[in-house]
């Protein structure tokens, strides 16, 4: 990653590409870096050390990032959603499989991931260096919560520049494992670590953090709770069902009602649509990116923009698609489920409504929510207590739909982990899950079709499967393989 620096001054977060710029007010989150303070001042007081801890965060929710781009990707490289406007400025070439290393999805994902890493570095070196200004337990908890953010990114592009765990467990290569805050040029030259390599590391920083987090925080920061939600995802793409299944007991009650009983009180939501009301900080979410009007994911980032109807600010870049889930009997006409409340139709073709502010798009980007939990760990427990994996998924369906009854057949052993992964597409449409699953599952992506284009299908890993490696990296970096 090429890192351009006065290497006579060094001031904190220049080191990462300044694709971006942050002006927040209010929350956590909300609050912006003091990027311009020398890295000598920037951990000289505890109110300092806050301001770049919120760095770390904003660098992940960036609109390039987490705030926006990176959940598009992956849904619509999925099936789920059409294209209605071919542009490419709005991912377009994401959408038919047709990116090079130079595209601009490939490059501003990749820098913008590289840039939260580098940022979190940076802070986990200033408070080491500074500890006796914060008292051990918060630089421990800083530090902690800094490492699950650099867990998320590392995770996160895995989950688009590497082949899935399951294609030889983890020996392909993944991407390279910056580790150090990068201040000057030094450290552009690094190979690529395996996948399983990088997982490792992503293991190791959640482990690592949780006995140190805090373990009651607002959803706009990761709680200890957040760390184990997260060892949960990470664990599903990995295939490691039996760990899925030890970090998930510790935050979901062996029977129903589901909740957690230490830390923070996760539980279901009693109405899905409290959760997509556009500030959701509630008890179903493990960690939530708040968005200001003075702090929006950026022109053309935004969920609602992607997705929600024009009548409501939205601009209809993409429709559901009859062929993906919304084929299910769960959005049919006559149905009774909540989820359904979700969509809305404007002529031919049917839109998401999840997220539904409109300009300049100041909707919550739900990271981690305990719908999901209690998914992963029903996928997980298929085999291994079938019992517990009905009810969980029952918790999940009945949430939005009371009345309903699984067919018998749906709930046999044969089937049981198909209709699990059914209602995951339902509940997490639009959530930046279709991608990932595809691939830990090791199926391929389907074709895709409609008024403005169509799109190939692309087997398990050919060509076009999983993203270059940005051409960036590739000029700036030496050792770097490229895919």
């Amino acid at each position: 990653m090429k890192i351009n620096i006065n290497n006579k001054i060094k001031y904190l977060f220049v080191a990462a590409p300044l694709l971006f710029t942050t002006a927040c007010k209010k929350d956590f989150l909300e609050t912006a870096p003091q990027t311009s303070l020398p890295t000598e001042e920037a951990f000289s007081n505890p109110d300092r050390i806050l301001s770049e801890l919120r760095g770390v965060y904003a660098g992940v929710k960036n609109g390039n990032f987490y705030g926006g781009r990176y959940l598009v990707y992956n849904d619509i490289r999925g099936e789920e959603f059409i294209v209605n406007k071919p542009n490419g400025v709005t991912n377009l070439e994401t959408w038919r499989f047709n990116l090079v290393s130079n595209t601009s999805e490939v490059t501003n994902l990749w820098g913008a991931i590289y840039a939260a890493i580098n940022r979190a570095n940076l802070v986990m070196e200033g408070i080491t260096a500074n500890a006796a200004i914060l008292t051990p337990a918060l630089s421990k908890q800083y530090i902690a919560e800094a490492k699950v953010m650099r867990a998320l990114s590392y995770y996160s592009l895995l989950q688009l520049y590497a082949k899935p765990y399951i294609t030889d467990n983890g020996a392909s290569l993944g991407v390279p494992l910056r580790l150090r805050a990068e201040k000057d040029l030094t450290g552009n030259d690094l190979k690529r670590s395996t996948v399983a390599e990088v997982y490792t590391q992503i293991l190791k920083d959640l482990n690592e953090a949780e006995p140190d987090l805090a373990l009651t925080l607002t959803a706009t920061r990761a709680s200890r709770n957040t760390a184990i939600a997260l060892k949960t995802r990470v664990y599903l793409s990995m295939g490691n069902l039996a760990s899925v299944v030890t970090e998930a007991n510790k935050i979901v009650t062996a029977t129903a009602p589901f909740s957690a009983t230490t830390g923070v009180a996760n539980r279901l939501e009693t109405s899905i649509a409290s959760v997509f009301g556009g500030s959701y900080v509630g008890p179903e979410a493990l960690l939530s990116f708040p968005m200001t009007e003075l702090d929006a994911p950026g022109t053309q980032n935004q969920l609602a923009y992607y997705y929600n109807v024009e009548s409501a600010g939205g601009n209809q870049e993409y429709f559901l698609n009859t062929a993906g889930i919304f084929g299910n009997a769960a959005f049919a006409a006559a149905s009774t489920d909540a989820r359904k409340g979700l969509t809305q139709a404007v002529g031919a073709n049917t839109y998401l409504t999840k997220f539904k502010r409109p300009s300049p798009y100041t909707d919550y980007i739900p990271v981690i929510r305990y719908a999901e939990v209690l998914l992963n760990l029903a996928e997980a427990t298929v085999v291994s207590d079938p019992t517990r994996s009905i009810a969980l998924l029952n918790a999940v369906r009945q949430r939005s739909n009371p009345t309903y009854i699984f067919p018998a057949t749906d709930l046999l052993p044969a089937n049981l982990k198909n209709t699990i992964l059914t209602e995951r597409r339902i509940e997490l449409l639009g959530e930046g899950f279709r991608s990932p699953d595809v691939m830990r599952l090791g199926l391929g992506f389907a074709a895709k079709s409609g008024p403005q284009g169509t799109a190939p299908a692309i087997p398990f890993n050919t060509a076009g499967y999983i993203w270059p490696i940005s051409a960036t990296e590739v000029q700036n970096n030496k050792l770097i393989v490229p895919n």
